[in-house]
């Protein structure tokens, strides 16, 4: 199995390299700072048909294999991690619906997500249940032809922003994760949205609680069947994390090109701080570590374009995710400290670049949850 890229993958990323350059970098620092939605670059972004990548044919998109989408996740987290996120949610999202749903549920949504005409967000955690899913307290009870849906969802990516939500709920609460149902909602249903968090990092990408008091959803709308929920969620969170892995690759070259740049600018002691051989391996194990988390991600990705033949992806897709943000966290502090004062002051992108790295150690599971995944892989 090669994890190169194809010559139509390297022309692919080329091209988005030059219109994250022109279209997304220079609104990042602005959309950070006023942590308001990047409307003007997710525009742009849709006018590029980035939405439709993560969609099968059959439904309107591309149907893009994933390395290529881990390259659309890196280039533009590479910019602004913030719009990578408006990408890949919508993405997590539908995962169950492209894996689950009825025929009726993917022609209705999956084609006006491939436009960008919608967005969706993925709802599995709550305030005292992230990590540990089977312990949510989100309930679905069966009334008639419908379920009402009562609780709350915490972190969710793009709340109030998108128009469909994927809600996880339990419908037996005996019976543990065993219990899990999920559901399709839309916002027009009856959701509400209190609270956005103030965030250190991805500060233009919405975050906030999402409430369903008494919510009415169609039981043509269950996705699976009824205790089918938590399967979904893992199977899905499987396929999403390279991804994750990607957004952190992205984040850490933004610094790694950025620290260089910088680099050759500055001057000490008469002479470039590129001629300093201290900083110039500090910056060469900046590369070093992005290259290898690069090509841990699209290791995971073929293998989930190769269909998982054998059984690996849990695995691969944890490592892929925990060691890349991870890296993303590193180089990034390495890349503030190579800019001294500058790198600590918000006029240089790097401190954005750090505070935004932070993340992909925590959302889609813990870097400590994956590695649990990882050991009970091994030692099984």
């Amino acid at each position: 199995m090669s994890f190169d890229l194809t010559d139509e993958q390297r022309s692919f990323r080329d091209v988005l390299r030059s219109f994250v350059d022109e279209r997304v970098a220079p609104h990042a620092a602005r959309y950070d700072r006023e942590q308001i939605f990047p409307q003007e670059s997710f525009d742009a972004c849709v006018e590029m048909e980035l939405p439709s990548l993560g969609v099968p044919e059959a439904y309107g998109g591309a149907g893009a294999d994933m390395v290529t989408q881990a390259i659309v996740a890196e280039e533009l987290a590479r910019g602004c991690a913030s719009t990578s996120v408006t990408i890949l949610i919508s993405k997590l999202g539908m995962l169950p619906i492209m894996n689950f749903a009825s025929e009726e549920i993917k022609q209705k949504y999956l084609p006006h997500i491939a436009t960008g005409e919608i967005q969706a967000s993925y709802c599995l955690s709550e305030a005292d249940a992230g990590s540990d899913v089977a312990s949510m307290r989100c309930r679905a009870e069966r009334d008639g032809e419908d379920y009402i849906l009562n609780g709350s969802k915490y972190w969710i990516t793009n709340a109030g922003v998108s128009d469909i939500y994927t809600v996880f709920a339990k419908t037996d609460p005996s019976a543990g994760g065993r219990g899990i149902t999920c559901f399709l909602v839309e916002k027009g249903w009856g959701v509400e949205f209190p609270k956005h968090e103030d965030k250190m990092g991805l500060r233009a990408s919405p975050t906030g609680e999402v409430v369903f008091d008494n919510v009415r959803v169609p039981a043509s709308h269950r996705i699976g069947d009824e205790g089918q929920g938590f399967a979904i969620a893992m199977h899905t969170l499987d396929r999403s994390r390279p991804t994750i892995g990607a957004q952190a690759v992205g984040i850490a070259q933004g610094a790694i090109d950025y620290a260089a740049t910088y680099m050759k600018g500055r001057k000490a002691f008469g002479a470039p701080i590129s001629e300093l051989q201290g900083l110039r391996f500090m910056l060469a194990d900046m590369a070093m570590r992005t290259e290898a988390a690069r090509a841990l991600v699209y290791r995971a990705c073929a293998t989930i374009d190769g269909g998982d033949p054998d059984g690996t992806l849990g695995y691969l897709g944890a490592s892929a995710k925990a060691f890349a943000s991870d890296t993303a966290m590193s180089v990034t502090t390495d890349a503030v400290q190579l800019l001294g004062g500058y790198g600590f002051t918000k006029e240089f992108p790097v401190e954005r670049f750090m505070r935004d790295a932070k993340i992909t150690q925590i959302y889609e599971g813990t870097n400590q949850v994956q590695r649990v995944v990882v050991a009970k892989h091994l030692l099984k």
